[in-house]
């Protein structure tokens, strides 16, 4: 005997829930079969809300049983359901393989073989570069978070939106192959102030904030992570000016 599911989900012209869709294909993927009750209007998905007394769609029914929208629904069958409130290194994960790939590639593209020091350059100014991609999307969400804990930013508002771009610069600058002095210092001053900030917060006063490195309203702890970013910054940018002094 197949297993029978009721799916209550909203599709209209103007938008098709993408958790219904999900929901769906949960159902699917555990061998329900499927009782697929469309909601073609937002009115009548409001009065299907209100008639059941639940605040969202899609509505699962198993057996007869509500089981309710798609969390509830991951849940039943044992699956991990995404804390909204908690925090993740996932942003930062994906950030840094994705940019430490790049460098590897353009590396071998370029001269064929392994060559680590610039590897190490090209990867942390990818980095650097994406990390500010993510900052510059939403400028008054990055500056709200970053004030919280970079001691610059706290007395000199202004600042928390300079360096967004100051990072997007210094990495810029890093890929160019210019005189490292057109840039390197700004990289040394914004990791300083950056790892000292972090520090500060995290081991001194701790305090449990979350990173504002990959942009406003992150879920990416302020931590070893972020105080390791900083490091990088600044290492590199030392690294290319007495390089270039030698």
């Amino acid at each position: 005997m197949s297993k029978q599911a009721t799916l209550y989900r909203m599709k209209t012209p103007e938008h098709i829930c993408p958790y219904g869709l999900k929901s769906r294909y949960l159902l699917k993927k555990n061998g329900y079969k499927i009782d697929d009750h469309l909601l073609k209007s937002r009115e009548e998905t409001d009065a299907y809300m209100e008639e059941q007394g639940v605040d969202t769609t899609p509505q699962t029914f198993i057996d007869g049983k509500r089981i309710g929208g798609y969390d509830d629904l991951r849940e039943y069958f044992g699956l991990e359901v995404k804390d909204e409130e908690g925090t993740s290194y996932k942003p930062v994960i994906a950030i840094f393989s994705v940019t430490f790939l790049m460098a590897l590639a353009l590396m071998f593209n370029v001269f064929g073989a392994l060559a680590i020091e610039t590897l190490i350059i090209w990867f942390v100014a990818m980095s650097m570069c994406a990390l500010a991609i993510q900052k510059l999307k939403d400028l008054d969400a990055f500056t709200n978070q970053f004030i919280g804990y970079d001691l610059l930013a706290m007395k000199y508002i202004p600042y928390a939106r300079v360096y967004a771009f100051a990072e997007a610069y210094a990495g810029i600058g890093m890929l160019s192959g210019i005189n490292p002095w057109f840039f390197a210092p700004v990289a040394l001053i914004i990791g300083t102030i950056g790892a000292i900030s972090v520090f500060k917060a995290v081991y001194i006063d701790k305090r449990e904030l979350k990173c504002a490195c990959v942009g406003g309203n992150s879920s990416v702890p302020l931590g070893f992570i972020s105080l390791t970013e900083n490091l990088m910054m600044v290492g590199v940018a030392g690294y290319m000016l007495i390089k270039h002094l030698l």
